[in-house]
């Protein structure tokens, strides 16, 4: 079969380019997706709801087999041991990660884009990208020049006085730290406490696939969405690429197109130009791939946000509500301080609720995390040729000092937040937080984890001597907040490693200028050495924004799409 464009992975940035390239009659559209479709009619309960533990921990939604490092990896040291593998969530599903994410909708600071265009990236400066999220978005509250009122994704905030008791007292305590209330996340980037802006419209969730992919979009006779569709190779003729190999539904096919797009993420897109043959040479050697394309930096500079969490036993008349099912209503940026580091480039959320099981009700958190990092060094690298093996991936979370000092320095900050009286009146046993191996299988939806949850919970809701001993014994790590309060050897200890990305997976097939030897990318998403071929997704960024990737990557499949269609 013959298509114009292929677009391999149907997440954020795909849904983007099958809307707007099919938009065009004359061109025909192939999408491929490795997971479930969601219809209209018929996405899962999981994805619409607003709480979005269920669908985040749901093994129907990832790429089960996918592990990461997040702790810094030392190649000078081959005796040294390897940090312990952690599963990453990445989303294997029609949306890609909009459909099992957070639903945050910020777009990061004008700051980032000039970088962006700093860097190499022509033409993603601020000014130019601005028009592109609003394109993006509907926005149910505000209008003016920073806002869209006519995108395919409608964006809202609950104010203040419908937010839970947990979300008020971390509003409360802020604004007794001296921080201003900002009603408009999205208005300028400035420093402060705001409503988060979320990707929902009346209590559901509109992920990508939900906006773009819509039932007008799926009638249209030149667009084919091939779910369970999972690309095995990329086809070349000599250096043009002109098509794919896939296992649809278990069953070996070919696709032949006139350009092919990889939408496949930061993780899955660069795996996809190894295998093929473009990337650094002596890596494809090393794994017995003969190179088509000398590019180094395919699969280098991998970034995301590094966090981490404070917790505590929250009160019941302050738990989320009836109102809304969402986690996160409040959120905060703030300046570190750090020399040299610009404003707002730290990040705190208060969630509300920790989890989808009954325990996870009764724990809240404040995350806290790097929103402008500077560690750069993580990587994705082929374990073997084969596509049924997953890539080995090193994030390299803390691999400059500046993010491992300004965590610490942050949970610090937090930490002194439970002290203030509104904090202190709905929450209690504060302890610090990690997303360990053993938080993670209590979090797999299944019938015995609701039960054993259910029967924790009410324990938990008993005497406070009690709830004390559990938290102590059954979810702490080891670690309590006096530690972390007064030991700067333990609290950077726990740091190091407790610290997770928070799926802002980034910069692996990043746009740059010919010159620029570790440019993967055009700054149309074009790949380098060879023809017929295009990345976009978050890999392309340069660098990663201060803000939840989702809207960054839909704004910049928006503008690719215009760019693409501009030359037709």
């Amino acid at each position: 079969m013959q298509f114009d464009y292929i677009i391999v992975g149907g997440g954020s940035a795909g849904s983007v380019l099958a809307n707007r390239l099919s938009a065009r009659s004359t061109n025909k559209v192939l999408v491929c997706e490795a997971g479930q479709d969601t219809p209209h009619g018929k996405v899962p309960p999981e994805i619409l709801n607003s709480y979005p533990g269920k669908a985040y921990l749901d093994q129907r939604f990832h790429w089960t087999e996918l592990k990461v490092t997040t702790q810094v990896v030392s190649h000078n040291n081959p005796e040294e041991n390897r940090p312990p593998l952690r599963k990453y969530e990445q989303a294997r599903v029609l949306g890609g990660g909009s459909s099992i994410n957070g639903q945050l909708a910020n777009r990061g600071a004008p700051t980032d884009f000039n970088e962006w265009e700093e860097r190499g990236a022509k033409g993603w400066g601020w000014d130019a990208v601005l028009p592109y999220f609003k394109k993006v978005e509907r926005d149910m509250d505000f209008d003016g020049p920073y806002h869209g009122n006519e995108g395919r994704i409608p964006v809202r905030r609950i104010f203040p006085d419908l937010w839970n008791g947990y979300s008020k007292a971390a509003a409360q305590a802020l604004s007794h730290a001296g921080y201003e209330y900002l009603p408009d996340q999205n208005g300028e980037f400035k420093e402060g406490y705001f409503p988060i802006t979320s990707s929902n419209a009346y209590e559901r969730r509109v992920s990508a696939a939900i906006g773009y992919l819509d039932p007008g979009t799926r009638l249209r006779k030149n667009l084919t969405i091939s779910t369970h569709t999972q690309v095995t190779k990329l086809l070349f003729d000599g250096q043009t690429c002109v098509g794919v190999k896939a296992v649809v539904e278990g069953k070996e096919t070919e696709f032949r197109g006139n350009e092919v797009i990889l939408s496949s993420g930061a993780i899955h897109s660069p795996a996809h130009l190894l295998r093929a043959g473009i990337g650094p040479a002596m890596h494809l050697k090393d794994v017995g791939i003969t190179v088509l394309a000398n590019v180094a930096g395919v699969g280098q500079r991998l970034m995301d946000h590094p966090s981490i969490a404070v917790a505590a036993f929250i009160h019941p008349d302050a738990r989320v509500n009836d109102y809304t099912g969402r986690h996160a209503l409040v959120g905060m940026r703030y300046s570190s301080g750090v020399e040299g580091v610009p404003m707002g480039d730290m990040f705190a959320l208060p969630i509300a609720k920790s989890s989808w099981h009954a325990v996870g009700e009764q724990i809240a958190s404040w995350i806290i995390f790097v929103n402008k990092t500077y560690s750069e060094t993580g990587q994705v690298r082929l374990a073997t040729a084969s596509w049924r093996d997953e890539p080995t991936v090193e994030f390299n979370l803390l691999s400059d000092k500046r993010d491992l000092d300004r965590l610490t320095q942050g949970f610090r900050k937090i930490a002194n937040l439970y002290e203030d009286p509104a904090m202190k009146a709905v929450a209690s046993n504060v302890f610090p937080a990690s997303y360990s191996d053993k938080v993670r299988q209590v979090g797999l939806v299944n019938k015995k984890n609701e039960l054993l949850t259910g029967m924790m919970a009410k324990l938990l809701d008993g005497p406070s001597a009690l709830r004390a001993i559990l938290i102590k014994k059954f979810i702490m790590e080891g670690y309590t907040i006096e530690q972390m309060m007064t030991d700067d050897d333990a609290i950077e200890e726990f740091v190091r490693k407790a610290a997770v990305g928070v799926w802002h997976a980034s910069c692996t097939c990043r746009m740059g200028t010919d010159e620029d030897p570790m440019a993967v990318t055009d700054n149309e998403g074009r790949v380098r050495g060879v023809d017929g071929l295009r990345v976009v997704d978050a890999s392309i960024f340069p660098v990663v924004p201060c803000a939840n990737t989702n809207f960054p990557t839909l704004m910049a499949a928006e503008k690719i799409s215009d760019a693409i269609l501009s030359k037709q």
